[in-house]
């Protein structure tokens, strides 16, 4: 079992991971990085995905470009994001098994 100890480098490690979770934690830009898993995409296709206004869309990609979750790429005034990572998918996998093992404990109580 890992020893977890304070200390000024395990500190900033936790508020490096809690960075990247706090640029997760919107439903808007969950469905941005479920469309990304499908391949680079252009902010105008991930507008007409999210069906927000661009500008909404872009403060969510800046986000997540900060968080080093999405990298972005320009073709003339086209901007083009791709994930920096393929391992969101497993992420979210696990998460929506936490999701289906909570409602099934919820059904389960409901029948008693």
């Amino acid at each position: 079992m890992m020893q977890i100890t304070r200390s000024p480098d395990n500190l900033a490690l936790y508020e490096a991971k809690a960075q990247v979770l706090k640029a997760l934690a919107h439903p808007s830009r969950l469905m941005i990085l479920d469309a990304l898993a499908d391949g680079e995409k252009c902010v105008c296709e991930l507008q007409q995905i999210v069906g927000s206004d661009m500008s909404t869309i872009s403060r969510h990609l800046s986000v997540m470009k900060s968080a080093g979750l999405v990298a972005d790429r320009k073709v003339g005034t086209m901007v083009f994001y791709r994930l920096t990572t393929s391992c969101l998918q497993q992420l979210f996998a696990c998460v929506e098994s936490i999701l289906r093992h909570e409602a099934e404990a919820r059904t389960k109580l409901l029948r008693v």
